[in-house]
């Protein structure tokens, strides 16, 4: 059986690798004898649209029209920037007869005997709405700790000059300090917490996350 890797991390500096998904998707091709024919990387946000990933299209077009049996990516978010992109790339390859095994959710499209996963476009859309929920949670939790804040005699404009303390910040961007925390991109905690790229660049230096 033939196969492709195709990797992606949202970082276009040098601050993430797609060594770790590489690693880890050739070490599951060695365990169940597939042949990694060619492996495609990317370093671009998780939030532009399949026409603006030029290295997922070439990675799509590629296996179709090499007919490759297998391609291999790391998690389901790889293949996308939400649900009705990520359906809509399995659509294509479940079209062409491209088997797309992710890892993280140990998902395919195609099961062994051959036969479609009847699972798998359940699956991604009930993880589809849980991501959008938690997104909207960080941002009722914010802007419910702005509120707080403001009533408590807080207020969020700055005098000329003044610089505000840093367990203020703290208590004000703990969503962000969360996010940044777990390892989420400055532009993708931005999005999440509804504040500005530069916010959270501002954030991560100063706590040096």
């Amino acid at each position: 059986m033939n196969a492709v890797i195709y990797a992606r991390v949202s970082s276009t500096n040098d601050r993430q690798s797609t060594d770790r998904q590489v690693s880890d998707l050739n070490g599951y091709a060695s365990k169940n004898d597939i042949n990694v024919v060619k492996t495609f990387e990317e370093h671009i946000s998780g939030a532009k649209r399949n026409e603006e990933r030029p290295v997922l299209c070439e990675c799509l077009d590629y296996c179709i029209e090499n007919k490759i049996d297998t391609l291999l990516i790391s998690e389901l978010s790889r293949l996308g920037r939400n649900v009705d992109e990520v359906l809509a790339n399995v659509k294509r390859c479940k079209d062409n007869n491209l088997n797309i095994y992710f890892q993280k959710e140990n998902l395919s499209i195609f099961q062994a005997d051959g036969t479609k996963n009847p699972f798998l476009n359940i699956f991604i859309s009930v993880l589809g709405t849980c991501a959008e929920m938690e997104r909207e949670n960080i941002k009722f939790r914010l802007n419910s700790g702005r509120a707080k804040y403001i009533a408590d005699g807080g207020k969020l404009g700055r005098k000329e000059g003044y610089r505000k303390p840093k367990e203020q910040k703290e208590v004000e961007y703990k969503e962000v300090i969360k996010e940044l925390k777990k390892g989420t991109s400055v532009r993708r905690t931005a999005k999440l917490c509804d504040v500005s790229v530069s916010t959270v660049q501002r954030i991560k230096a100063e706590f040096n996350l």
